[in-house]
């Protein structure tokens, strides 16, 4: 280990991890029980939840940085209740679902919020571009309820459906679908990303949460399988019963 990397820990420059503190105390001699109290101390520290409106970004600055994050991730997991997973969603859709959040949002950001929404559309759908990797794992699980929801025009839902298919043939991508009349374990109250079995990102309305915990992983990791559980073997006719419906929506506006 580094001396300067030492250094930041002795002055507490950021957290100390479970390996680390446990490389230290043996090389210090420390006795096994003291180790193993200063390994789960360590483990512990990270149990918590950060939230990102604390430290000032605006919606196209996380959008960005979950790129980032997203980028060293080698298996991605992400759990959506009520919208299209955002690597799966189209401009169209990104800008209808974005744009009803951030209208909301400029009663605290001002014009800063609204202004920021073709920014933030841009920043989403450039973060599809880390699915062309095919040394990552993507795993997507909707509820059946991102398809029943209606953001936006109808006539844009057609390219939203196919491009999940498109998503759901690609060798390092699997989509599933829960149907709306499965039983489920537990209540899916919000949207989540697991990044590999280290980060958690939570979404709530008006921000993100995050949290380096070993053990919120653990839960949302199990959460995750659990409902995985309950999705169809083969989302195709989920599909199709859908792009039938928005097609069946759209016709009236294109005769008018």
């Amino acid at each position: 280990m580094s001396q300067a990397k030492i250094s930041r820990i002795e002055n507490g420059v950021g957290a100390a991890s479970p390996s680390d503190v446990e490389r230290i105390a043996r090389a210090l001699g420390a006795p096994q029980a003291t180790i193993d109290r200063l390994v789960e101390q360590a483990a512990r520290s990270n149990d918590r939840m950060t939230d990102w409106r604390s430290i000032g970004r605006l919606p196209v600055e996380i959008q960005r940085e979950i790129m980032q994050l997203e980028a060293t991730a080698g298996v991605i997991r992400i759990f959506q209740p009520n919208v299209v997973v955002g690597l799966a969603q189209t401009s169209e859709y990104a800008r209808a679902v974005l744009s009803a959040s951030y209208e909301l949002l400029t009663s605290v950001l001002g014009e800063r919020g609204f202004a920021a929404v073709p920014e933030a559309v841009s920043a989403r759908v450039r973060r599809q571009e880390v699915l062309a990797d095919p040394d990552k794992e993507f795993h997507f699980l909707m509820m059946e309820a991102v398809l029943s929801n209606r953001f936006g025009r109808p006539e844009d839902m057609p390219a939203q459906i196919h491009r999940l298919r498109e998503l759901a043939e690609q060798d390092n991508v699997t989509l599933r679908i829960i149907p709306a009349d499965a039983e489920l374990p537990i209540p899916p109250y919000h949207g989540f990303e697991l990044l590999d079995e280290r980060w958690v990102m939570i979404d709530l309305f008006n921000t993100e949460l995050t949290t380096l915990g070993q053990a919120d992983m653990a839960l949302y990791r199990l959460l995750f399988d659990r409902l995985d559980a309950s999705a169809a073997v083969d989302i195709q006719p989920i599909l199709d019963r859908y792009l039938e419906f928005y097609l069946d929506l759209s016709r009236p506006r294109r005769r008018a």
